[in-house]
């Protein structure tokens, strides 16, 4: 979760894709067009922090709770969400929000 939402501040969009489950309501096959997407999102927010609050260390499926804290044009964007990782071949990627907080 700390090098996805680092990812974003650093508008590592390439990261984000390579990380993103297949399977994830967000993964596109046409990877310009989602690059581009990711970077306008991440261009336009600022990245303050992001604190995780909970990890549940399982697999095939871990979770993280945590709360990201953004902004955008001096607009709180803050959210909590608790988002599931799945394996795939040995790597863990996002595969979804399980509830937003």
């Amino acid at each position: 979760m700390r090098s996805r939402y680092t990812a974003y501040a650093l508008n590592n969009a390439k990261y984000i894709i390579k990380t993103t489950h297949p399977h994830n309501i967000d993964f596109q096959e046409n990877k310009t067009l989602w690059e581009k997407e990711i970077l306008e999102f991440s261009q336009n927010f600022t990245f303050e922090k992001l604190t995780i609050h909970e990890f549940i260390d399982a697999e095939p499926t871990s979770y993280v709770t945590f709360r990201a804290q953004i902004t955008s044009n001096g607009n709180d964007h803050t959210f909590t969400e608790k988002s599931s990782f799945k394996k795939i071949d040995n790597a863990w990627v996002y595969f979804q929000a399980t509830s937003i907080i």
